[in-house]
């Protein structure tokens, strides 16, 4: 994909190595695996060799590596903003929405990038970047038509030495991983094959970027974004990235259309679409605010996001400006807020707090970070209060769920906090792990071990770490004196332990 910053900082972590590197590589078909020039598209994507559902198998092992990378957003927030943008525009794909799941990642690098199965990365550093929501959504859009088009399960299974050695190496680092203390061996195997892999990798597939390029604005258009929002981003992209395609010569520009050409391609086919209203959300600010926060990750680079922010917020300004600079403004100040109290000023926090609240511009995020400063406050009744009275007022937010839940084990109340999460467990079975983390968490205090393990082993099983899972079992298994109770474990450890033996079949398939 084209989203990639011309100047890579130095990774340290071997971690993010094995994951994001990894992904970043096999997420756009290699110049090996490109398509003939002269065809315009790649065909129907019922062509790929890689079926869809063992495709969804490999990302998800892959994402079991990544949730424990330190640049993994574990953001409920910013994970639901995501994920709802990347659903709507899944919902117009051709041929029928595929399951995506889109997370941030805490990099400053604008990029973004599509692994196998459908999990798309979006880096802090394109949020902070985008100047609209639609320019985002453009970007996310994208991404998921290299989904729809299968163009990695593609590039995964072309019949060269290139898509070979590329698959083996990925598959060797996920059944290192998955063995016993072999995280250190998987980042060797991964380290290993990345230089041969980065030699192949000299160039992005020109038919593959323009065929994502049109099938992506045309589902941006129809989920309601303005579709100029992508064109817009390509100029951002070229600007921000020095990487005006073609000025480096070489493989690249042979294998990568020029922005030029694929700007006025995305500009004349957006043209011919009727005019529309598009629909933009005020939330889009916040997330970016945040976002510019999370990827400060040193002194340095706070005060620097600080100061920023500020300059937002105190912008003149303009009498042509409307709703949408307010929203900005007031997100500005959240922002400031936010990193006021990343710099441990809860005081400095409440004001620029006030700052934003004095607009009058209703936002859960608002409410959110009135919560955050009471509890660096230690003032826990008033921020118990404030989580549940949020609750209600935003009941499809599950941070303020987890901010009670929160708040009530800061105040030992353990067996209302348990109650409580159980609560919302039986509400979102699945689509909040940390629930079933902070019950363990509870349970443990409360004197009861066997289900505190229970509970550690289902959000072992939702974050997809299944050996972590069946270990919990097996411990809670001992501990338990109740014969029926242990049969049941007994069950669940059987179907995770044939779960775990069909993934190592699948990756051992393409070794």
């Amino acid at each position: 994909m084209a989203y990639k910053h011309s100047k890579t900082r130095q990774i340290s972590s071997s971690s993010h190595c094995l994951i994001w590197v990894i992904a970043a590589l096999l997420c756009v078909p290699p110049a090996a695996w490109a398509q003939p020039a002269a065809v315009p598209t790649l065909g129907s994507p019922a062509s790929a060799e890689l079926s869809p559902a063992v495709e969804r198998r490999l990302g998800e092992a892959i994402m079991v590596q990544g949730r424990r990378d330190p640049e993994y957003i574990n953001d409920p927030d910013l994970s639901q903003y995501l994920n709802e943008m990347g659903r709507k525009i899944a919902a117009f794909a051709p041929g029928g929405a595929p399951q995506v799941d889109v997370f941030g990642v805490r990099n400053p690098i604008v990029n973004a990038f599509a692994m196998p199965g459908g999990f798309i990365g979006v880096q802090t550093g394109l949020i902070v970047l985008a100047g609209a929501e639609s320019e985002l959504a453009g970007v996310v859009a994208h991404e998921i038509a290299h989904v729809t088009q299968r163009h990695i399960a593609r590039g995964l299974t072309q019949q060269n030495q290139g898509g070979h050695l590329a698959l083996a190496t990925l598959a060797a680092a996920i059944l290192a991983a998955m063995i016993p203390g072999g995280g250190q061996a998987a980042m060797g195997i991964a380290a290993f094959g990345q230089a041969a892999m980065i030699d192949r990798q000299l160039g992005f597939s020109r038919d593959a970027e323009q065929e994502a390029d049109r099938t992506g604005v045309e589902m941006l258009r129809k989920a309601g974004y303005d579709p100029n929002g992508m064109a817009l981003m390509f100029g951002r992209l070229m600007n921000a990235s020095s990487l005006n395609e073609g000025r480096g010569g070489g493989v690249y520009a042979s294998t990568h259309p020029l922005s030029l050409q694929r700007m006025t391609d995305m500009q004349n086919r957006i043209r011919q679409y009727p005019a529309n209203k598009a629909q933009a959300s005020d939330e889009f600010w916040f997330v970016r605010a945040k976002a510019r926060v999370l990827q400060a990750l040193d002194p340095r680079a706070l005060r620097q996001a600080l100061d920023q922010l500020e300059d937002e917020a105190r912008a003149p300004v303009g009498a042509t400006d409307g709703a949408d600079t307010q929203a900005r403004r007031v997100a500005a100040w959240y922002g400031v807020s936010l990193a006021a109290l990343a710099r441990q000023d809860p005081a400095a926090a409440a004001t620029a707090l006030q700052r934003a609240q004095s607009f009058k511009m209703s936002s859960p995020y608002l409410d959110l970070q009135k919560i955050d400063i009471d509890i660096a406050n230690r003032q826990h009744a008033s921020a118990l209060a404030a989580a549940q009275a949020g609750n209600k007022r935003w009941p499809m937010r599950r941070s303020f769920a987890m901010r009670v839940a929160t708040t009530l084990q800061g105040t030992n109340k353990d067996t209302e906090a348990a109650n409580f999460l159980k609560a919302q467990i039986k509400r979102w079975p699945n689509e909040e792990p940390d629930f079933y983390k902070m019950l363990a968490v509870s349970q443990d205090r409360l004197g009861e071990p066997v289900a505190a393990k229970q509970s550690m082993a289902a959000y072992y099983e939702r974050v997809g770490a299944l050996p972590a899972a069946v270990t919990q079992l097996q411990q809670a298994r001992a501990q338990s004196q109740d014969f029926y109770l242990q049969s049941q474990i007994d069950g669940q450890i059987r179907t995770l332990t044939a779960k775990i033996s069909d993934d190592r079949r699948l990756l051992e398939r393409f070794k």
